[in-house]
């Protein structure tokens, strides 16, 4: 992703700002990634395929959002926090979101049937994204946050 794509998420009223640290915060993202989860589940137990991939969808983003919370980025634009978390962790770790998100349009715009087991598996996969961004939050370290701040700083 180039840099230049960054640029107009800073200028949005509500894009990209460079903020406090605010690890309290960035927890409770995290916990409400886990909350979500389980909301998921149970509306996948009672078939409930809309619900359950709009819930799948909010685990990620929560979990994702809960990253930049702790090394001080605030975003209201789903788009734009999507993007600042790929240029600074990779578009490998975005891979599931971005597959997610185009999902729950899907699933919340039109009508599919037989989705069941494709439901199944965006929950298991998502309780592998938010695994992976409560390990990536959890052992971040200052000189890290730092260093990431700087870097969106710097594709302002």
């Amino acid at each position: 992703m180039g840099a230049k794509k960054l640029t107009w998420c800073f200028k949005l009223k509500d894009g990209l700002k460079i903020v406090e640290s605010n690890e309290r915060l960035s927890k409770s993202y995290l916990e409400q990634a886990k909350s979500s989860l389980l909301r998921a589940e149970k509306d996948l137990d009672d078939n409930d395929l809309l619900w359950s991939t709009v819930a799948i969808y909010y685990a990620e983003y929560y979990a994702l959002y809960s990253f930049l919370q702790r090394i001080s980025i605030k975003c209201e634009s789903h788009a734009c926090s999507i993007l600042a978390v790929n240029l600074l962790l990779g578009e490998e770790v975005i891979e599931t979101i971005n597959l997610h998100k185009d999902k729950r349009i899907d699933a919340q715009y039109y009508m599919k049937v037989d989705q069941e087991l494709k439901v199944r598996l965006m929950l298991q996969e998502a309780k592998v994204f938010v695994s992976n961004f409560d390990e990536i939050v959890s052992n971040l370290t200052e000189s890290e946050i730092k260093e990431y701040r700087n870097i969106a700083y710097k594709n302002r």
